[in-house]
């Protein structure tokens, strides 16, 4: 473990580029706090069409050019570009793929039809961000999860990469948010999610009913450490995960000055540094 601990956050929304819950601008908070607390940041979000590349002064990162993301049986291309957050010596790394994000709406159409490949994004995104990841070499100690569609993340975390030495000691939160979406992400999403042969039906078993609720059950059941970002969950999800035994859990505190998730940080990591001596 490097001495000044390394903590990742993949969301799909992050304020000042996308603010769809008031989780958003919590994501921009804990980064900035945790960077200025010691420790070393950095973030990942998709690059949807509605993020302005020139107001927020993208650029593409030519040396992690060349990542081809592979789902379905099906090869697509990544480009990574990158932007400091503002105010904060932060990188914010965007992940981009014209077909699937490079479109003016998010995941409704202009008549509010549900973009039918919704499923597909979701599972490139997560695969995409892990694999970006291993394209930087830069081992997180903790990786921070948050948003339904990073839901897959923690389960590929503990299956497909769990051999992979940049995440070898790497420790997943997943916070748990409000439910915004009412539609299905479409009968063949256990399928399309299945990104590796050792990788079964049964071992996402907690996404099988592709929905909204799914991706935050799915996200919790593995992760090491569940929060809650809002006042407006699902109750049966809060009944399902507040007292996990085994799990360390930060329930919604609208009055928190956000220490707590840094301890929740401290306490993940040095509980790997005592499995490690």
């Amino acid at each position: 473990m490097s001495a000044k601990k390394r903590i990742l956050f993949i969301a799909n929304e992050m304020s000042p580029y996308l603010e769809l819950t008031e989780f958003s601008e919590t994501v921009n908070k804990l980064a900035i706090k945790a960077n200025e607390n010691g420790l070393e940041v950095r973030c990942i979000m998709p690059r949807f069409g509605s993020i302005n590349e020139r107001r927020h002064r993208l650029h593409e990162v030519v040396r992690l050019s060349g990542i081809n993301v592979s789902v379905d049986n099906e090869d697509m291309p990544l480009q990574i570009k990158v932007a400091s957050l503002p105010n904060a010596r932060l990188q914010v790394y965007f992940l981009e793929n014209e077909d699937l994000f490079k479109r003016k709406f998010l995941f409704h159409d202009e008549n509010d039809k549900w973009f039918d490949d919704n499923g597909l994004r979701t599972v490139f995104y997560c695969k995409g961000a892990l694999e970006t990841v291993k394209k930087f070499g830069w081992p997180p100690d903790i990786i921070h999860c948050s948003g339904w569609m990073t839901g897959l993340i923690p389960a590929y975390l503990k299956t497909v990469y769990k051999r992979e030495p940049v995440f070898s000691h790497s420790k997943v939160v997943f916070t748990i948010g409000q439910n915004t979406f009412k539609e299905k992400l479409g009968n063949d999403f256990l399928k399309k999610a299945l990104i590796h042969a050792s990788l079964k039906e049964k071992d996402l078993e907690a996404f099988k009913d592709a929905n909204n609720t799914a991706m935050f059950r799915g996200g919790a059941t593995f992760a090491d450490a569940i929060t809650f970002g809002s006042d407006k969950i699902e109750k049966k999800l809060v009944e399902e995960f507040s007292k996990v035994r085994g799990k360390k859990t930060l329930l919604f505190n609208p009055e928190s000055d956000l220490t707590d998730y840094l301890q929740l940080y401290n306490d993940l990591a040095a509980t790997d540094q005592l499995k490690s001596v």
